[in-house]
């Protein structure tokens, strides 16, 4: 099954206007809640590993460099799911590095500094080269990176919903794909990607894990219309 065919074959998504209404884009002073959020359910991840302090100072950064597309659901006040992307990771990433390292270092410390850690961070800048060495369908830019949710959200059509905003926002900027990378035995996130259209474009090894990398057809998706609903910095 091709990629087009496999993001055209899903049904389209039953939109809860209440939940919509609570995705809002990730701003600065989410960023805390959005760093434990990410670390409760990616705390194994080589990001993660560098602790809670580190990823608040990530994602303030994040929300004010180009390339980055963020969202929150907001219950009572209170951000209790997110979901981060970007149009071009590895530039996005270098920049933010670039101009906020003085922030960022001191704030991996002293976990940056662990062998294990170290070596996975090292190993980091060839993420997208391996991770695109399968067989995408085109040149495939746009990413979406983590999301997280607290558990008790399960059934309510929030990580659907904020699904779509985000490439809903990729499409209106032009993007026709996405990819989304995942460990082949996270069977969760394997079956969720699955019910979206994602394809399955291939497997490689990283982190001594094996991978998979899927990509969504976001033009020929049932689910995904051209609507920005983000004011990403250019």
């Amino acid at each position: 099954m091709s990629v087009a065919e496999a993001a055209r074959k899903v049904r389209p998504l039953e939109i809860d206007p209440e939940v919509m209404a609570s995705i809002h884009p990730l701003v600065f002073h989410d960023a805390p809640r959005v760093a434990a959020l990410h670390h409760a359910a990616m705390g194994d991840s080589t990001w993660a590993r560098l602790g809670v302090r580190f990823l608040t100072a990530l994602y303030q950064n994040l929300v004010n460099t180009p390339g980055f597309i963020g969202f929150v659901y907001r219950e009572g006040g209170e951000v209790r799911g997110f979901i981060a992307g970007s149009t071009d990771p590895d530039r996005m990433m270098s920049r933010v590095f670039r101009k906020a390292w003085f922030l960022l270092a001191p704030a991996a410390l002293p976990s940056g500094l662990r062998p294990s850690t170290l070596r996975k961070l090292l190993q980091t800048p060839r993420y997208k080269e391996v991770s695109d060495a399968v067989d995408l369908p085109g040149d495939v830019k746009a990413e979406s990176l983590f999301c997280s949710f607290e558990p008790d959200l399960r059934g309510r059509r929030v990580a659907g919903a904020i699904n779509k905003m985000l490439f809903d926002d990729l499409l209106s900027r032009g993007h026709r794909y996405v990819k989304v990378t995942t460990e082949v035995d996270n069977e969760g996130a394997n079956r969720q990607l699955r019910s979206w259209g994602f394809a399955d474009c291939g497997r490689f090894h990283f982190y001594g894990k094996e991978m998979v990398t899927y990509v969504l057809d976001l033009q020929s998706s049932t689910r995904v219309e051209a609507r920005g609903h983000h004011p990403m910095v250019e």
